[in-house]
């Protein structure tokens, strides 16, 4: 959370400057207290009404309002938040700020801080790509400010490349990670969870009943105490926890590569219920009734993710935690798999019938290290987080 937190919210004139109104309602929903800049160019694509509904603060324009600087002036407007962000940060402003001028209320805001600043770029792509607009980045990071984005996609004007704002809530997590005080600061923790879907034609898939329930609240449980959390999610009911940068994905391959491009990572926890195979005929059109294909299906061996980083030869991270639902025999098939997939621990959990611990609110945890085991009472997957994240922090801190 980022309760008590002040954001000094630059907002530049593009396109994406819409963005800040869900970035705004992130921001509050987490606790944090907003005041909105705006650029003259701003102005242009949102309204400082708007802004100041949302943020339910004066929003700031003019460097020049006599008004406002009765009432706060420039320096300290620049002094008393705990942060500062720019989203959109257009080619201009992002020159403005590497070559220290101060001409608007913004520029002028960026010079007089002595607080970190978070910049997220957002531009044409050959805006980004032209060799002044790197030199400017190259002087920003030589002064200490760090960058979110830009992501790749389409732009507004239909072109496709690097230059698209980072979403609102990347831009969450890269503040909480700025701004993290808690044991887990500074670790990069990887979380899988959910369920995985394995197509077998355009309308069916083989899947499990996994809610993601468990690993929502892994999640959040590592941020409220610092993490910086890469939250890789299959199709699930729960909703995706606040602060973290969040990867929606389908298949067990789609995950795997999530997986690959999140590391390297301090913490890994592979709570998802990966699917252990995959159909190799999918059919394009939906398989009827009387159809052979069912009775000619022929599967695959989905890559084991636990395994896979769990034995890497580089980059592994330093503790690797997964997870055995089981019905019968938990410490045995749990030790089983510790051994097999070369993790760290391993959470066996009683997924039975009658446990109800698929898609319910609690779970049964017999926990299986290397050198012990013990078994967990039944509680909330929120006290199994807390308390799993409590041994990673005697564990790792």
């Amino acid at each position: 959370m980022l309760n008590g937190k002040h954001v000094l919210l630059i907002v530049g004139g593009g396109i994406a400057a819409f963005k800040c109104h869900d970035l705004i309602r992130e921001l509050r929903a987490n606790g944090a207290r907003v005041t909105p800049v705006l650029t003259s160019a701003a102005k242009e694509f949102v309204t400082p009404m708007s802004f100041s509904i949302l943020a339910a603060s004066k929003v700031y324009c003019d460097l020049f309002d006599v008004n406002d600087e009765i009432q706060m002036g420039h320096i300290e407007l620049s002094r008393m938040a705990d942060v500062v962000v720019v989203a959109p940060a257009t080619a201009d402003l992002i020159a403005k700020i590497s070559g220290g001028l101060a001409n608007d209320l913004a520029s002028t805001l960026l010079l007089a801080t002595d607080k970190p600043v978070l910049v997220a770029p957002a531009m044409n792509v050959k805006m980004w790509e032209n060799p002044s607009t790197q030199r400017n980045i190259k002087n920003l990071n030589a002064d200490g400010i760090d960058l979110i984005g830009p992501n790749e996609g389409i732009m507004a004007c239909g072109e496709f490349g690097l230059g698209r704002m980072a979403e609102p809530i990347e831009i969450l997590a890269a503040i909480r990670e700025k701004l993290s005080t808690g044991p887990l600061a500074g670790k990069h923790v990887l979380v899988t969870s959910g369920s995985t879907q394995e197509p077998l034609d355009p309308v069916r898939y083989i899947s499990n009943y996994s809610s993601g329930k468990q690993g929502g609240a892994i999640a959040k449980a590592l941020v409220s105490q610092g993490a910086k959390v890469t939250f890789i999610s299959g199709p699930s009911s729960a909703e995706i926890p606040k602060g973290v940068l969040a990867i929606r994905i389908r298949t067990a391959d789609e995950m795997l590569e999530a997986v690959k491009k999140s590391l390297p990572a301090d913490i890994a926890i592979m709570a998802a219920a990966v699917s252990d195979w995959k159909p190799i005929n999918i059919s394009e059109r939906k398989v009827k009734k009387n159809d052979s294909y069912l009775s000619e299906l022929r599967y695959d061996q989905n890559v084991d993710i636990l395994k896979y980083v769990s034995t890497l030869a580089l980059g592994r991270p330093g503790l690797v935690v997964g997870f055995a639902a089981e019905t019968e025999n938990l410490l045995e098939n749990g030790s089983e798999k510790l051994s097999n997939k070369g993790c760290d621990w391993i959470l066996a959990n009683d997924v039975s019938p009658n446990m109800e611990v698929f898609g319910g609110e609690e779970n049964t945890i017999t926990f299986i290290s290397r050198n012990n085991s013990s078994n967990w009472p039944r509680m909330t997957k929120e006290l199994v987080a807390q308390k799993l994240v409590n041994l990673i922090i005697e564990e790792l801190c």
